[in-house]
């Protein structure tokens, strides 16, 4: 009997419940914010629908996490390769049979529909994306235990490797939000990777002055002829210009990006009060969820949701140090930086900082997909502290 319950009691104790806690507080104000917008945009029938449809993609996303925690490093090690793969041919079905609807709406064909019910297969394709990742760092660090500029290329471009699959496929969706936030992932994992940062560095400032190019020859027409060739949209442009001049345009192109800023803006210090909107804002439930809350809650309710993000990704960080296991440390660098991207650029093009591109507020914004995916991610960092007594390989490594 005792020893049931001490065993019970060190179960418990592999629970990380800062993590657990910032989740579902992330998740409450989302719940408060769809409410919120489904009652000013839509029936009182569809508020309804809209809150229980939540509801029950947060305890579908629950269930995920109980059952990824199961997995130890080395049953995660084993199923990279199939998790990959099967992402890739979902990103490549999409392609043949995505939802016609969402594709009009949008322009992009990332959507599966079926029965009413939408699914983006790119969301929870990111986890299984970091896990084959995290699963190429380690086996070419074995193999390669002295680091040489050769070999820290080689890792690089193996790594580059198992990422233009899914830049193709997501190229051919139309969906360069979703591309940006794997090349996130991609940058954060090379970066703990163990590559010399004599590489590292040269990378990154090539990186920005190649995006400040880009961008320098979107403002002239002869500049955009030229990125045209190379396959940028219409839409796209429209976007960088409303995000240069979101004044310029408020009853088009520039519409969404003001109304937001309005919202926002009108909320305050503390906001105009719980179900207290006023400014509307087209899809206010999903991607422009921030402008609720700022509206709502003014900027103190906005720094609330921001310390909990920070929070959250501390709670992750210090896991991540706890653990002896590099396959866990590299996988929970992958999912800090998704959670990380995707916060940082939903907030950011709400507030008219960076440009439209429909990425979700982590566990607030409302749909299954983006929602499942990280409930994922924060079953692979529970899996790392739920079986923290194993490690892989036989010898510890400590983790730097």
């Amino acid at each position: 009997m005792d020893t049931k319950r001490g065993t019970d009691k060190e179960k418990e104790s592999r629970i990380d419940w800062g993590i657990i806690f910032c989740v579902l507080m992330l998740a409450l104000i989302g719940l408060a914010s769809i409410y919120v917008a489904a009652t000013h945009d839509s029936s009182a029938t569809s508020v309804l629908r809209q809150v229980v449809s939540q509801l029950v993609w947060y305890v579908i996303g629950i269930v995920a996490v109980i059952i990824i925690m199961q997995f130890d490093s080395e049953q995660l090690w084993k199923v990279a390769p199939l998790a990959y793969w099967l992402g890739i041919l979902l990103l490549a079905s999409v392609l043949v049979l995505y939802s016609r609807t969402y594709y009009v709406n949008t322009g992009a064909k990332s959507w599966f529909s079926l029965a009413g019910l939408t699914f983006q297969p790119s969301e929870v394709m990111k986890p299984a994306y970091i896990l084959m990742l995290g699963r190429v760092i380690v086996e070419h660090n074995d193999r390669h235990p002295l680091k040489t500029a050769k070999s820290d290329w080689l890792l690089i471009g193996k790594m580059i490797l198992w990422t233009v699959p899914i830049a193709v496929l997501l190229k051919l969706q139309n969906d360069f939000g979703t591309m940006l936030v794997f090349f996130a992932i991609l940058g954060g994992m090379i970066i703990v990777s163990g590559i010399t940062w004599k590489i590292i560095l040269p990378s990154v400032i090539i990186i920005f002055v190649t995006a400040g190019t880009a961008l320098a020859l979107v403002i002239p027409e002869a500049g955009r002829k030229i990125l045209e060739k190379i396959g940028f949209q219409a839409y796209q442009f429209n976007r960088v210009d409303t995000w240069l001049h979101p004044s310029a345009d408020t009853s088009n192109q520039g519409y969404q990006l003001w109304q937001s800023m309005k919202a926002i803006g009108s909320g305050g210090i503390f906001g105009t009060g719980f179900n207290q909107s006023h400014v509307y804002v087209p899809v206010r439930e999903s991607d422009m969820i921030f402008s609720v809350i700022g509206e709502n809650f003014g900027f103190i309710g906005s720094c609330v949701l921001i310390f909990l993000y920070f929070l959250l990704i501390y709670q992750m960080i210090k896991v991540t140090f706890e653990t002896r296991n590099v396959f866990y440390a590299y996988i929970s660098t992958g999912v800090i930086m998704m959670i990380l991207f995707h916060v940082f650029e939903n907030v950011g093009m709400s507030i008219g900082l960076l440009p439209l591109t429909g990425i979700p507020l982590p566990f607030v914004s409302a749909g299954g997909s983006a929602l499942i995916g990280n409930m994922i991610g924060i079953g692979l960092i529970m899996s790392m502290q739920y079986h923290n007594k194993s490690y892989m390989f036989g010898e510890d490594k400590e983790f730097s």
